[in-house]
């Protein structure tokens, strides 16, 4: 079901749209809460197809219960779609559904009200190309249209109370939660069916030492992914640009190597659908045992940026993950070393590069390779002279550094991270750790 965003008729056409953000006190109880960012709402409006064309922001104790504005600010607003000739009204709040009734009819039936997830879940349905990422973006926008049905049936309100009219609008909108019920179902079925899938196709991964891409929405990881692997990830200058994971082998050494995926950007209050609808994606991100967070050095507050990422991650990753800050961008920096020295003091562990340039891919390699070679141990391993070509496969990520059969036994000295000999020995019922001599 498309999104019930931008229109796509006119592809060079961007629709004359008005900005409303609403600045609420924090509350650690809702996510949603909070200010307002009618910066990076205007580009996602853009990033959607809008043309920004006024900007109306409001600080409140609590949003109306009818409009989420004040009365004041709801006439401003009106106001401001007729100067404009606005077709489009975008609120950086989420709207509960009878707010988003008021207001539609407060502004008149030719202009659309959108909040920010479905502004968000409409961009991320442009952006879907692959069938699970449409199945993905499908699911989350059902799930949030679900309890909203009765905004959509705006001409069955305009009859309520008519006589012989309140039952058949009333099957109508039963039968349609129905349908959507079973469609959501049938895309949780179909999900459920490709994350096996893909695990299935992922098990010859279980020797390698994964990383993973994360952070902002336009950070530049798509860019950097190239950079390391010249994979060939579509970059633009947007937010969602890419929605699916890219997975690419990296060679360290001439035993030790990687797999680098690079994965969907997060943002500022991501809506819980789309995380929830995406986790079979984000799944790549809970198996990493590096993560690679990639931060733009040129945002005006990058660690906000660093804030809303962890606030996702907190969810799919251990808090003791480890992490490595890669600061990028450098090059839209005007005094790039004095940035560099700022953040150094409270990230002393950050990489400092620009994606652009080739020496990026030499420090980020050198990075995971010293992660890498840090975490490993040398383990003392017997099993029988007839298994010993097991342990070939995992010299993709360690080392045998010396081995003696004698009596039909071999023993084994492996220099391996913790997490490879785990799945060595779980893998290999044979295969024995003994202590060493």
């Amino acid at each position: 079901m498309p999104a019930r965003g931008f229109d796509r008729g006119e592809a060079e056409r961007r629709e004359r749209t008005v900005l409303v953000g609403v600045h609420l006190p924090p509350d650690p109880e809702d996510p949603l809460a909070g200010p307002a960012d009618t910066e990076e709402l205007a580009r996602l409006v853009d990033t959607a197809g809008g043309e920004t064309l006024a900007v109306l922001e409001q600080r409140l104790p609590r949003p109306n219960a009818a409009t989420f504005l004040g009365k004041g600010k709801l006439a401003e607003l009106q106001t401001a779609v007729r100067a404009h000739a606005a077709e489009l009204v975008v609120f950086d709040n989420d709207l509960a559904p009878n707010q988003g009734r008021n207001l539609q009819r407060a502004l008149g039936e030719d202009v659309r009200v959108l909040d920010r997830t479905e502004l968000i879940l409409d961009i991320f349905a442009k952006h879907a190309q692959t069938r699970e990422a449409r199945l993905q973006v499908e699911l989350a926008q059902l799930q949030y249209l679900l309890p909203r049905l009765t905004r959509l049936w705006r001409h069955l309100e305009r009859q309520a109370g008519g006589i012989g009219t309140r039952g058949p609008g009333e099957s109508q909108l039963e039968t349609d939660r129905r349908l959507i019920g079973r469609r959501i179902s049938i895309l949780r079925r179909q999900l459920r069916q490709l994350g096996a899938e893909r695990r299935i196709q992922t098990r010859g991964r279980e020797g390698f030492y994964r990383v993973a891409l994360v952070g902002y929405t336009n950070a530049g990881k798509s860019t950097l992914m190239n950079a390391l692997t010249g994979a060939g990830v579509l970059v633009r200058d947007q937010l969602f640009a890419t929605l699916d994971a890219t997975t690419r082998r990296i060679d360290l050494d001439e035993r030790r190597q990687f797999l680098l995926t690079d994965t969907v950007g997060f943002i500022r209050r991501l809506p819980h659908h789309l995380v929830d609808s995406f986790r079979s994606t984000l799944q790549e991100v809970a198996d990493a045992d590096l993560l690679l967070h990639v931060v733009d050095a040129g945002a005006s507050d990058p660690e906000h940026q660093i804030e809303s990422v962890n606030q996702v991650l907190a969810g799919l990753v251990p808090a003791d993950r480890p992490t490595v800050l890669v600061f990028n961008k450098l090059d839209t920096v005007p005094d790039a070393e004095r940035l560099c020295n700022r953040l150094r003091r409270h990230h002393p562990d950050a990489l400092f590069v620009s994606a652009l340039s080739p020496e990026s891919g030499t420090t980020v390699r050198a990075a995971v390779q010293q992660r890498l070679l840090a975490g490993e141990r040398i383990v003392h391993l017997e099993l029988p002279v007839g298994r010993l070509h097991v342990l070939g496969p995992w010299q993709r990520t360690g080392d045998v550094l010396a081995q003696l059969c004698e009596d039909g036994c071999c023993r084994a000295i492996v220099r391996m991270h913790p997490q490879e000999i785990r799945r060595l020995l779980a893998r290999e019922s044979e295969v024995k750790e003994v202590p060493g001599s």
